[in-house]
């Protein structure tokens, strides 16, 4: 199913904050993969506020290029902004321009997006689906690692501030290995710096690695068969 696996583990983090670059060391030390959501509007360090007192700035393009290489790019909307308050015309602004900005400075396809502040519409959904997105991922948490049919409208599992983070860890793991089961994990990196718990993620990985009947993917490569 997953690379010949049944479980599978995947991370999804928004926005392109310099933060990102403490989180992808910690994931490529742990062998784990990442899906990193951007907004090609807002490669700028004048792009920047503060979540409890830790500074948020988006990285410049050069920066995001050479501390993501090795995980995933995906649409985060242009501008980070509400689709639900949106045109239809300003939908296909905010995610076809995003898709396109990613696909031309990375070179690479783009496959999939986060929903900005976690919110959608079917009108949404229905715009994604033209420019050939594969999947979308919500805020709504399920606390359950089941197959979903909606990929455009697809809820992780938790946030890894949620306070079952460790419970389901352990859950994941007892499961049988022929179990199909994904392990979706979101956020944001500066969350770390301002609740002060880069221990948490870490801690987290370190569970986490080196598990035989695991795939360790990025959100395509489990996702999207």
């Amino acid at each position: 199913m997953f690379n010949g696996k049944n479980k599978a583990l995947t991370f999804s983090y928004d926005d392109g904050v310099y933060q990102d670059a403490r989180l992808a060391e910690i994931f490529n030390r742990y062998g784990m993969k990442c899906t990193f959501n951007l907004n090609s509007g807002l490669f700028s360090p004048e792009n920047r506020w503060e979540y409890r007192g830790a500074d948020c700035v988006h990285m410049p393009l050069e920066d995001i290029k050479s501390s993501l290489c090795g995980h995933e790019i995906a649409v985060h909307g242009a501008f980070h902004l509400d689709l639900t308050a949106l045109t239809l015309e300003e939908k296909k602004a905010e995610i076809h321009k995003d898709k396109e900005n990613l696909e031309r400075l990375f070179g690479v396809p783009v496959h999939g997006m986060a929903y900005a502040y976690g919110a959608y519409d079917d009108e949404s959904k229905a715009v994604i689906a033209e420019c050939g997105i594969k999947y979308s991922r919500t805020v709504r948490p399920t606390h359950s690692f089941d197959m979903q049919s909606d990929l455009l409208a697809f809820h992780p599992t938790c946030h890894h501030n949620d306070e079952k983070l460790f419970e389901l860890a352990e859950k994941f793991l007892s499961l049988p290995a022929q179990t199909p089961a994904i392990f979706y994990v979101w956020g944001h990196s500066y969350e770390f710096d301002g609740d002060k718990n880069w221990d948490r993620i870490e801690d987290f990985c370190k569970l986490m690695s080196g598990r035989e009947d695991i795939f360790y993917g990025t959100n395509t490569e489990v996702l999207v068969k």
